[in-house]
C-alpha cells in the first residue's frame, strides 16, 4: 500500500520552558513522513522547499523509504520558516515568526509514479492547494485524511466547506471543532462536521487524548503520562503520520482499526514530545515502537464484574 502525503517542509525556532532551538527542520509533511514511514513504504511526498534545506536531510528521507519526486526545490527562495514560543502549560504558545519564502509558490503537482495511491494525507495547508492535490489524483485514493486549523476558518472558509465534501476523515483540534461548527459539545460538532462531509473525524485534545467519531459510534483513546514533555511541536503531525501510516500498512479502514491507528498515532506523538523537532523520531526501532504501544494497551487495559 502506498501513501502520498502533501504539506510543508521547513526550519522551525523553538523556544519551550525545557530550553530553546534557533534552527531544526519541521513541517508538517515531515513529522507525518518520519512517522509513517516505520509502517508503510513507499511515503511518497509532495511539498516545497528552497536552496537552504538540508541534503542530508533528504538523504534520511529517502534512507527511510521516502520517495521525493514530488518535492519542488527552488533555487533561489528559502523554505518556509516558524518561530514560536510555548507557554508553562505547553499547550498553548505564540507565534513569533512565520516566513513563508517558497510557500507563496506552491503549486503542487502529483508525479506519475505517485498516481494510484491507496491512501493520501493532505497536511494543514490552504483548502485551495489541499482541493488542487484531489482534482489532480487520476484515481480516487481508498482513504483521504485531511488536517485543517482555525486560520483557514477564518480566511477561508467557503474553500474549506467545499474540501471536506470531498475527504474521509478530518483531523481538528477540539477548539477547532468548536470554530468550524459553533457547538461547544463535541459530540454535537462532530456530528456537524460529519454532516459537511467527512465519514469519519478525529479531534485532538493534546495531553488529554483523542476522539474518533463515525455516526454514532464514538472511541475515545487516552494520551500517554509522560514525565517530561520537551517539545509538543509537530505532535500533531506525527500522530497522523502514525495514524495514516497504520492503515495503510493493514490496508483496513474500518472503524474497529482506525481505533487501533489512533493508538499508533498516540504512540508515535508521545516520542515526538520527548525532544526538539523530529530529533527522536529518528531514533526510536521497531523495538521502541513496540513497547510504547504496550504500555498504552496496558494503560487502558482493566476487568470489571458487572452487577
Amino acid at each position: 500500500m502506498s501513501l502520498i502525503t502533501v504539506g510543508t517542509m521547513a526550519f522551525d525556532a523553538i523556544e519551550t520552558p525545557f530550553g530553546k532551538v534557533d534552527r531544526i527542520v519541521g513541517g508538517s509533511a515531515t513529522y507525518v513522513a518520519y512517522a509513517a514511514s516505520n509502517f508503510v513504504k513507499p511515503v511518497q511526498q509532495i511539498s516545497i522547499v528552497g536552496y537552504d534545506f538540508p541534503k542530508e536531510e533528504m538523504d534520511e528521507l529517502r534512507k527511510r523509504g521516502v520517495h521525493l519526486d514530488g518535492v519542488e526545490i527552488v533555487k533561489d527562495k528559502k523554505s518556509f520558516f516558524w518561530s514560536g514560543r510555548y507557554h508553562e502549560d505547553m499547550n498553548s504558545r505564540d507565534t513569533l515568526i512565520t516566513d513563508l519564502n517558497v510557500l507563496l509558490d506552491f503549486d503542487p503537482k502529483i508525479p506519475d509514479s505517485y498516481q494510484g495511491a491507496e491512501f493520501l494525507m493532505l497536511g494543514n495547508l490552504a483548502p485551495k492547494i489541499q482541493m488542487n492535490v484531489i482534482q489532480e489524483l487520476k484515481q480516487r485514493p481508498k482513504l483521504i485524511v485531511m488536517d485543517t486549523m482555525n486560520f483557514w476558518m477564518e480566511t477561508a472558509m467557503p474553500e474549506l466547506q467545499i474540501v471536506l465534501k470531498y475527504v474521509d476523515l478530518l483531523l481538528v483540534n477540539d477548539a477547532e471543532a468548536r470554530q468550524l461548527t459553533g457547538q461547544f459539545s463535541l459530540v454535537k460538532a462532530a456530528k456537524s462536521i460529519m454532516q459537511m462531509g467527512p465519514k469519519y473525524l478525529i479531534i485532538k485534545k493534546g495531553e488529554h487524548g483523542a476522539l474518533l467519531f463515525h455516526g454514532a459510534d464514538v472511541f475515545f483513546a487516552p494520551a500517554l503520562p509522560l514525565e517530561d514533555v520537551f517539545d509538543p511541536t509537530g505532535a500533531g503531525d506525527t500522530f497522523a503520520g502514525g495514524f495514516i501510516g497504520h492503515l495503510a500498512r493493514t490496508g483496513d479502514i474500518s472503524f474497529e482499526n482506525m481505533k487501533r491507528g489512533i493508538i499508533v498515532g498516540s504512540a508515535m506523538a508521545s516520542f515526538c514530545v520527548e525532544k526538539f523537532g523530529p530529533t527522536r523520531l529518528k531514533e526510536i526501532t521497531a523495538s521502541d515502537i513496540s513497547g510504547r504501544i504496550q504500555q498504552f494497551k496496558d494503560l487502558v487495559s482493566f476487568e470489571i464484574e458487572l452487577v
